[in-house]
């Protein structure tokens, strides 16, 4: 059976490492490689780097995982944008798998 995953965009690393732990604490999940975005508005917002945390899981720890992730990122620098999918299509696993932290 497929893991669901949760998606948490949130504004920098530090969110991003804040979020993770306590979602991570909040329910049976293991985390992906966090993945990062550099918006071309980056100076206009209040952290210029947007980095994704992926919480894989069951629906209903991947759920806990988020709703905890999602306190802690916005009692920091915030969210900017979050969905989980609850079984991934085999096209969707494969573009889930994309970093830009393994590019140079």
């Amino acid at each position: 059976m497929k893991e669901a995953v949760g998606m948490l965009e949130v504004f920098g690393l530090a969110t991003a490492f804040a979020a993770a732990d306590a979602g991570c604490k909040a329910g049976n999940v293991t985390l992906e490689d966090f993945d990062k975005n550099k918006p071309a508005n980056a100076d206009d917002l209040p952290v210029p780097l947007i980095v994704m945390v992926k919480f894989r899981g069951s629906v209903a720890d991947v759920e806990a995982a988020m709703d905890a992730a999602r306190r802690r990122a916005n009692e920091l620098a915030g969210v900017v944008n979050e969905y989980s999918i609850a079984r991934p299509t085999e096209d969707t696993e494969k573009m889930l798998k994309i970093s830009a932290f393994d590019k140079k």
